[in-house]
């Protein structure tokens, strides 16, 4: 009887917090999963955080963070605070000339078109739902040349702007675009000023994927999609200069760098030659 009871104990005592664990990279730009033992609270930078019933949560770091604050509180009331250094990367400049000048500047009109496109984005990075549909892992949207990356800094015809959030994959107009991983559409919108024809999905615990600048969108709001299913075809909508795919990716507000979470894109293969004599 006491050997029981005393085995009933141990078993009944909270993980120590030494069996927190992580996977991922601690990178700007990054996405890590973490797991804790059951009952454990996780906060990351002042936000609570929605821990699995397995224990397992998600950090993401921005393109300029260089260190971040987890802290976890255990079953047992204990608690913890860790200081995550974050590895720098260097940037690429890139510049973009020949875009429509009011694209660049917009008016005040089209201003209020922009903020009004970004607050409908936002609240669709605002959902936190509990089903873990990002553990099927990611996968390359379209297949072709990279020919923009994340966090690199856009010069507009001359002007500097914000940071490049994302991937853009240079395919051709009407190519198809694969849902990177299991989700559910989030937002579908149809003609948004700068990104066109505007694709999130939801991917669980606050991780979304966007993609942009599409000619169709095949999916609705509120669909769900299984892992390589098609989605919509590749445009040149919104503030584009050719057909290209824009791949995007967020933890909530944090921008985060998809190409991290998937294997070198493939190479394509060579263009065959047309006519003949």
């Amino acid at each position: 009887m006491r050997w029981a009871a005393l085995l009933l104990l141990i078993l009944a005592l909270p993980a120590a917090a030494d069996e927190v664990s992580f996977s991922g990279r601690f990178v700007q730009g990054g996405l890590v999963t973490g797991h804790v033992p059951p009952g454990a609270k996780v906060n990351f930078d002042g936000r609570d955080l929605r821990v699995g019933d397995d224990g397992a949560f998600l950090i993401g770091f921005g393109r300029d963070t260089v260190a971040a604050t987890l802290a976890l509180t255990f079953a047992d009331g204990r608690s913890e605070t860790r200081t995550l250094a974050v590895a720098k990367r260097e940037w690429h400049i890139q510049r973009v000339d020949g875009l429509p000048q009011q694209t660049v500047t917009p008016n005040e009109e089209e201003l209020q078109r922009i903020r009004a496109d970004a607050a409908q984005a936002r609240e669709a990075r605002k959902i936190d739902s509990a089903e873990p549909l990002f553990r099927t892992g990611f996968v390359w949207p379209a297949i072709g040349p990279i020919s923009g990356v994340y966090g690199s800094q856009r010069i507009l015809n001359g002007q500097p702007r914000a940071p490049h959030y994302g991937v853009d994959i240079a395919v051709p107009a009407g190519t198809p675009v694969a849902a990177a991983a299991d989700g559910v559409v989030s937002l579908a919108h149809p003609d948004m000023f700068l990104t066109g024809k505007t694709l999130i999905l939801d991917h669980g615990f606050g991780l979304s994927t966007v993609y942009y600048h599409m000619s169709a969108i095949t999916v609705a709001h509120g669909q769900r999609v299984k892992q390589g299913e098609v989605i919509g075809r590749v445009g040149a909508t919104g503030r584009a200069t050719g057909p290209h795919l824009h791949w995007g990716m967020n933890l909530f507000d944090i921008r985060l760098d998809p190409a991290l979470l998937v294997p070198p894109m493939p190479p394509q293969p060579p263009a065959r030659a047309v006519g003949g004599g």
